[in-house]
C-alpha cells in the first residue's frame, strides 16, 4: 500500500454549493501550511452533474482537486462486480453503495484505504462562533455552549483552527501519544440530548458536555475523531416545531435559524462516543473500517457509535470547532424529517439491543426488522397529539400568514403519518424498517471482501475519478491582496 497521507472529502447530493465549500476549506488547509488531496463525492444525478460540475472548474484553489460523481460511480460499481463474477451480488453491491447518506459515505471510505481521511459536509465551514467573553469549564465538563438570535451581532467571535493538525495529533495513534492536554475518560453525557439515541431531552437555550469517568488504555488507538461545532444548533425536528409553535411572531418554521456558540470547549478521548458527528469527522482508515449504513434515514454513522466500544478502540473530540449554516435547499420537508428521526429512533434502539459481535470491519446484531403494534402506536400517539397542537395553533392566531403556514404543516403530517391510520401505519412502517435492515444485514457480510478487492487494486492504480480543471493558485496572498476573498 502506498504511503500514509491524508486525504479531505466533501460528500455531497447538492453540488450547487460544493464550490464555497471548497474554497473555504482550501484556504483554511493553505493557511496552516497544508498540502492534501481534496476529493468531492457527488450523489446528484446526470442532470444535475451536466448542470452544477462547470461550478467546480471555476473555483481557485491551492490543492488538487478530484471529483467522484456519476459515471465514476459507476465505473466504481463495475469493477466491483467484475471482480467479484457473481451476478447474484450485483444488487448487494448497488444498494451499499446507493444515492443515500450512507451510500455515498461508503464510496468515500473506499476511496480512501489505506490513508488518514477528514471529512466535512458541503453545508459546513472551517471557523467556528466563539463567546468572547470566555469561562472557565467545570472539572468534568468538557465543552459549554448557547443559543444566540440571528440578530445578535456582538459577545462572539468567528475563530479559525488548524483543523488538518487537530485530526493528524490523534488519528491512528496509539493514547499514550496524543497531546497532553487531551482528558480521558468513558463517555461524554450532554446535559440537553440523550445521545445514544441522538434525541434531545427538550428545548434548552444552554448545554454542557460532561466527562464519565473511565479507564482508557494507553494502548488503545484512535480509529475516529471529530471536532466541535457551532452554527445552526442541531436539535430534533419535534423541538425544532415546538419552537415554532410557541413564537406567535413566527410566519415560516424554515425561517428559525437561532446560532450555536461555544463558551468554552477542550479535547477527549473516550471509549464510547455516542455524538458521533460525520459531518465534521475524521478516520483512521489505514487498514479498513465498518461501512456505513446504506440509508436516506439520517442515521448512516450510527453504526461507529457501537462499533468504537471495542477494547483497544478509542475516539476523540479534537482541539478544534467548525462551523454549520443549515441549508435548506434539497432538504426534506419538516413533517417528512419527523417521520425520518421516528423511524431513526426505532432502529437505533432495535440494533443496539441485539448487538452480539464487533469485529474490525463491522457489527453483528439479531435485529430482523419485526415492528411490534406498542412500537408503532407509541410513535402514533406522539405525533397524533402534535398535530393537534398544530391544529389548535392555527384556530388561536389572528396573523393569516401564521394560519396559512400551520395548516399546511398540518396537513403535511397528516399526509406523511398515512393519516394517522393506525394499521395502516404500522403496516407501512413494518415494510420500511425490513427492508432497510436487510439492506443492511447484507451489506455487512459482504463488506470485507470488498475492502479486501479495493485495498489490493489501490495500491497500483487508482479508483474512478476526474481531476477538476480549476484555476490553480501558488498562494492566496495575491487574491487577498486585491481584495478577493474564497
Amino acid at each position: 500500500m502506498r504511503q500514509k497521507e491524508t486525504v479531505f472529502v466533501i460528500p455531497t447530493h447538492r453540488l450547487r454549493d460544493v464550490a464555497q465549500t471548497i474554497e473555504r476549506y482550501d484556504d483554511n488547509f493553505w493557511a496552516n501550511g497544508h498540502a492534501l488531496k481534496i476529493i468531492v463525492f457527488d450523489d446528484s444525478s446526470v442532470a444535475n452533474y451536466e448542470k452544477y460540475y462547470p461550478l467546480l472548474e471555476q473555483t481557485k484553489t491551492v490543492n488538487d482537486v478530484f471529483y467522484v460523481g456519476p459515471y465514476e460511480k459507476d465505473q466504481f460499481i463495475t469493477f466491483l462486480n467484475e471482480r467479484l463474477r457473481d451476478r447474484k451480488l450485483e444488487s448487494l453491491v448497488k444498494n451499499l453503495f446507493r444515492p443515500s447518506y450512507g451510500g455515498n459515505r461508503n464510496f468515500t471510505l473506499m476511496y480512501t484505504l489505506g490513508h488518514l481521511m477528514v471529512s466535512a459536509d458541503d453545508d459546513m465551514r472551517p471557523d467556528a462562533l466563539i463567546e468572547t467573553s470566555r469561562e472557565s469549564l467545570l472539572a468534568n465538563e468538557i465543552c459549554r455552549g448557547k443559543l444566540i438570535k440571528s440578530s445578535q451581532e456582538s459577545g462572539f467571535v468567528h475563530k479559525s483552527f488548524d483543523l488538518l493538525t487537530a485530526f493528524e495529533d490523534v488519528l491512528g495513534e496509539k493514547v499514550s501519544n496524543i497531546p497532553e492536554n487531551f482528558e480521558t475518560g468513558e463517555l461524554v453525557v450532554d446535559t440537553a440530548m440523550d445521545l445514544e439515541t441522538n434525541t434531545t431531552k427538550g428545548y434548552f437555550r444552554e448545554n454542557s458536555l460532561l466527562l464519565r469517568q473511565g479507564e482508557v488504555s494507553d494502548d488503545a488507538v484512535v480509529k475516529i475523531a471529530q471536532t466541535f461545532r457551532t452554527g445552526t444548533n442541531d436539535i430534533d425536528t419535534l423541538d425544532f416545531v415546538h419552537m415554532y409553535l410557541n413564537d406567535d411572531n413566527q410566519i415560516d418554521p424554515n425561517d428559525l435559524n437561532d446560532f450555536y456558540i461555544l463558551t468554552n470547549f477542550r479535547p477527549v478521548v473516550t471509549n464510547k462516543n455516542w455524538r458521533m458527528d460525520c459531518g465534521v469527522a475524521g478516520y483512521d482508515n489505514q487498514l479498513g473500517l465498518p461501512p456505513f449504513f446504506p440509508t436516506r434515514l439520517r442515521f448512516e454513522d450510527y453504526i461507529y457509535r457501537l462499533w468504537i466500544q471495542q477494547p483497544g478502540v478509542v475516539a476523540a473530540h479534537v482541539d478544534a470547532v467548525q462551523n454549520h449554516i443549515r441549508n435548506n435547499y434539497m432538504r426534506n420537508p419538516l413533517a417528512s424529517e419527523m417521520f425520518n428521526e421516528e423511524i431513526c429512533s426505532l432502529l437505533k434502539k432495535k440494533i443496539k439491543s441485539s448487538v452480539y459481535e464487533l469485529n474490525d470491519l463491522g457489527i453483528k446484531f439479531h435485529y430482523s426488522g419485526e415492528v411490534t403494534l406498542q412500537d408503532s402506536e407509541e410513535i402514533l400517539e406522539k405525533i397524533s397529539d402534535l398535530h393537534a397542537e398544530v391544529v389548535k395553533a392555527s384556530l388561536s392566531t389572528q396573523n393569516e400568514e401564521r394560519k396559512h403556514s400551520l395548516q399546511l404543516f398540518a396537513a403535511n403530517l397528516w399526509r406523511v403519518f398515512y393519516g394517522f391510520e393506525p394499521d395502516f401505519f404500522q403496516q407501512n412502517v413494518s415494510r420500511i424498517i425490513d427492508d432497510v435492515i436487510s439492506q443492511f444485514h447484507a451489506s455487512l457480510e459482504i463488506w470485507p471482501t470488498l475492502v479486501e478487492i479495493c485495498y489490493f487494486y489501490k495500491d497500483k492504480k487508482d479508483l474512478p475519478q476526474i481531476k477538476v480543471n480549476n484555476k490553480k493558485l501558488k498562494s492566496r496572498n495575491s487574491m487577498k491582496a486585491n481584495g478577493i476573498v474564497a
